[in-house]
């Protein structure tokens, strides 16, 4: 199977940028990737997303075939079916490299979800012993780790690991799919940033999971060993519970903002 030159590609992407007059800061925000991006490009350290190809093809004033190839081709020496198609297969390798990639991620955060599920069914079991609640008890106790399984479903189980190509060529702050939308104002969502964003939420599900049962425990042993009356742990409780379900949207937001 032929692969693409990731060194040719490298020298010859950083040729073009250079002689467009570009940083890498420049190209990398036409693109809507991150500087870093563009850094591993020209070191060959790694390849655009097919999905850029065309886009960054256009800004460097070659051809798609000429970026893939490493070199420019001159029209007086066009390319033979037997030049073309090695090239054709390398770029049908890039895909079938992503799809593997994004498959593997999603696998390991399936697992991670799951053994989040496992360890904080436990922990809300051990809290309910604690303090002799019925399962029915304080609702403080369940709604952080209930939407953390929820918004885990989605994140971990159904969001796309890439969004569509018109996230990259419009400015939209939302993001939508079936019954599930998100808007942060101020931010652009591609798939720049849209990795990191995954990443941050998946994040909050799988720690909130986990670590809710004994941030509430805590927070109530705090107030019953400092005698604060059950007023003052219910306020307690409530402002520990809006920094947890806030926490969901800082990373998130922290991320979209950095890598957009």
């Amino acid at each position: 199977m032929y692969e693409i030159d990731n060194q040719k590609f490298g020298a010859f992407l950083c040729a073009l940028r250079k002689e467009h007059g570009m940083t890498q800061k420049d190209l990398a925000e036409k693109l809507f990737v991150s500087d870093k991006a563009v850094s591993k490009w020209e070191r060959g350290l790694s390849l655009p997303d097919i999905s850029l190809l065309q886009p960054l093809a256009d800004e460097l004033g070659v051809t798609v075939t000429e970026l893939l190839a490493g070199e420019r081709i001159r029209e007086s020496e066009p390319l033979s079916v037997r030049d073309v198609e090695p090239i054709v297969r390398g770029s049908l390798e890039l895909t079938a490299q992503e799809q593997s990639g994004q498959r593997t991620v999603r696998r390991r955060w399936i697992a991670v979800y799951l053994a989040s599920l496992l360890l904080g069914g436990a922990g809300l079991a051990l809290a309910l012993l604690r303090w002799r609640m019925l399962p029915d008890g304080n609702v403080t106790l369940y709604l952080p780790p209930l939407l953390a399984a929820i918004f885990g479903v989605h994140f971990v189980f159904f969001a796309k690991e890439r969004l569509p190509s018109f996230y990259d060529e419009n400015k939209i702050n939302f993001y939508s799919s079936g019954m599930f939308r998100m808007n942060l104002p101020g931010i652009r969502f591609n798939n720049s940033n849209w990795p990191h964003i995954l990443s941050a939420a998946r994040g909050w599900c799988v720690g909130t999971l986990v670590l809710w049962p004994g941030i509430y425990s805590a927070v109530r042993l705090a107030a019953v060993r400092l005698s604060l009356g059950a007023s003052v742990e219910m306020v307690l409780l409530g402002a520990t519970l809006a920094v947890t379900l806030g926490g969901l949207f800082l990373p998130v937001y922290a991320a979209g903002r950095k890598y957009q």
